[in-house]
């Protein structure tokens, strides 16, 4: 009689997987969009308090791009922070729940897709 070998769902598979840290830009990202939440702002208020675009401003908050130190103080600025501030509500977003311990290899791998 033949043996059925069950094969592993690419779902499954990836549930399995650590997840990998947040990148800094992510973290920034939303730290911006929360503080722009809880005053109640639009982007485009924002962003036109800093001096950006409201797509730019949106990639910051999705965490798509990296801003220099100045737009950080501009878009910070506009939300009437600190860019000490944002640093700090941005490293809570890092320090968020605990990696389980075998999660934490310290190795990145980049893939191309």
């Amino acid at each position: 009689m033949d043996t059925v070998v069950r094969l592993h769902s690419k779902q499954a598979a990836a549930a399995r997987m650590p997840q990998p840290e947040p990148l800094w830009r992510e973290a920034v990202g939303r730290q911006l969009r929360d503080e722009r939440h809880r005053r109640g702002e639009r982007i485009a208020d924002v962003a036109g308090r800093a001096g950006i675009s409201p797509q730019y401003l949106s990639e910051l908050e999705r965490g798509r791009k990296e801003a220099s130190s100045e737009m950080l103080s501009a878009v910070a600025g506009a939300l009437d922070l600190t860019v000490r501030d944002l640093v700090v509500g941005s490293t809570e977003h890092l320090s968020g729940p605990p990696r389980p311990a075998s999660a934490a290899s310290g190795r990145i791998t980049l893939l191309a897709a």
